[in-house]
């Protein structure tokens, strides 16, 4: 694990042993822990959530911060193309797999995944979307509010949202699957996209656009 990695790592763990603390400003609790007593067990691990064929020449994952600027930007302005000219064509098979900077970023991920597959890119789209809106609380009574506003929007309850961010088994998993696929592919800053199995750091439309050709050319079942 390279000292960048290792950094992300222990910030998303200390966000998660951070939340008890977070609850005394109107975020939600999470479950208590289990009692000493209890052996320990490893946290299971979440399913990535695809789009695109199954069998798609080119399979493309992006590692993504719901706090990342740049993420938003991509999300906001080069995924709808992507989608569009290669996912809806079944030229590429895609994937969101999250990166947990911070406290706040944590929060999103449970909140996007709340809904399971069928609503996480819907959701994901809004916190990218408005992030510069929910992310600019001052307070975490803010925060809360905010990321509540979302979840509503996407047709959650409070009572919904609150069962999603007290379930600290869930917490635990996100952040193993988070740490084991980020340790995997090496993964040191967002966006990075692994684009036929290439890692390809954050860059413009053209190039990204350019590598996915590339790897198209390559496949031996390319689509037309």
């Amino acid at each position: 694990m390279t000292p960048t990695l290792r950094s992300l790592v222990s910030a998303a763990v200390l966000a998660m042993l951070a939340l008890p603390a977070a609850a005394q400003t109107a975020t939600p609790a999470p479950a208590e822990a289990a009692p000493a007593s209890t052996p320990a067990q490893a946290p299971a691990t979440q399913p990535d959530y695809w789009q695109g064929a199954e069998d798609a020449p080119v399979e493309m994952i992006e590692y993504a911060s719901f706090t990342c600027g740049h993420c938003a930007a991509f999300h906001n302005d080069v995924y709808p193309q992507l989608k569009a000219e290669y996912i809806d064509t079944g030229k590429v098979r895609f994937t969101q797999r999250d990166v947990y900077f911070d406290e706040p970023g944590l929060w999103a991920g449970i909140l996007a995944r709340c809904g399971g597959e069928e609503k996480f890119y819907p959701i994901a789209g809004m916190l990218f979307e408005k992030q510069r809106e929910w992310l600019g609380a001052k307070t975490g009574d803010e925060l809360a509010a905010n990321l509540r506003k979302i979840g509503a929007a996407a047709g959650f309850s409070g009572e919904q949202m609150d069962a999603c961010w007290k379930d600290q088994a869930k917490v635990e998993s996100l952040l193993a699957t988070f740490q084991q696929n980020a340790v995997a592919d090496k993964i040191e800053g967002t966006p990075t996209f692994i684009i036929g199995g290439e890692t390809v750091r954050n860059a413009p439309w053209e190039e990204l656009k350019a590598k996915i050709d590339e790897k198209l050319a390559a496949a031996p079942t390319a689509a037309n």
